[in-house]
């Protein structure tokens, strides 16, 4: 066991460095940002899953101590600008995961609480995806990824509809890639969002950290639902937009400067 949390840190640990977004190669850019990101998911989550529950009764303990000590490498290893965004990132999901999971009853926990990883584990997700999409040799190939993820997309919701009568997962995947027509510049991050919501619901839900009903918040007939429902990524974006906005009403100052920079940059191009 000892071996396996240590395990579990070495990967954030590295992945936390961040010195990718220079990166030539767009494999280990994606290896360092998303690869390591999906690995330690897998190894965060299965401390909640219902076999640490057949050792011991402490399971969410040890994953929420491990998620503390994750976040906070991060946050240390991070650019000064990022911090305060995933600051803004916690405090957002929990009000999130209260008001969908406790008052609107979306999905459960398996304690049926919050546990206090979830709204870290948010954060973390919000970062990785944020320096993969950034990350310059992950750029320079943006048209064409963004292809790829589309087409899996579209493949991985009709794949739910069609044989897990996941009607309220497409839904949401048509809302999405919908809304992101019409976003070009934020197009590959919402994407990546997607795919990456997607294993994190895969792996915790596999693990018994968390279940869906049958039916859209367990009410909705005409929505069934899978467990976990394919779109719901769409969700995570009120996340990420929120995060953003924090940000810009804290700096407007940086922030407008920020879109100037991206007019001259435009024009030259």
């Amino acid at each position: 066991m000892a071996q396996f949390i240590l395990s579990h840190f070495y990967f954030l640990s590295y992945f936390s460095s961040m010195s990718l977004l220079a990166s030539k190669s767009p494999l280990f850019a994606a290896f360092k940002s998303l690869g390591l990101l999906f690995l330690f998911i897998i190894f965060g989550l299965f401390l909640d899953s219902t076999w640490m529950v057949a050792i011991t009764d402490s399971a969410q303990t040890y994953a929420n101590i491990s998620m503390v000590v994750g976040f906070l490498i991060t946050f240390y290893c991070i650019h000064q600008r990022i911090r305060e965004q995933m600051i803004y990132a916690v405090i957002i999901a929990v009000l999130g995961e209260y008001l969908f999971s406790m008052f609107l009853g979306m999905y459960t926990y398996r304690l049926e609480n919050i546990p206090h990883y979830i709204p870290l584990g948010h954060a973390l997700v919000y970062v990785g995806v944020l320096y993969f999409s950034k990350a310059s040799s992950i750029v320079k190939n943006k048209t064409s990824l963004e292809y790829i993820f589309t087409a899996f997309i579209l493949v991985y919701a009709s794949f739910f509809l069609l044989l897990k009568t996941d009607v309220f997962g497409f839904a949401m995947t048509v809302i999405t890639l919908v809304i992101l027509r019409r976003r070009p510049r934020e197009r590959l991050f919402y994407l990546t969002m997607y795919l990456t919501v997607a294993y994190l619901e895969i792996i915790g839900t596999s693990y018994g950290c968390w279940w869906w009903p049958t039916k859209a918040w367990d009410v909705i007939p005409f929505l069934p639902s899978h467990n976990p429902p394919s779109g719901i990524s769409l969700f995570y974006f009120a996340l990420d937009l929120g995060t953003l906005w924090l940000y810009k009403k804290r700096h407007p100052v940086a922030w407008l400067r920020m879109k100037e920079i991206r007019k001259i940059k435009s024009s030259i191009c």
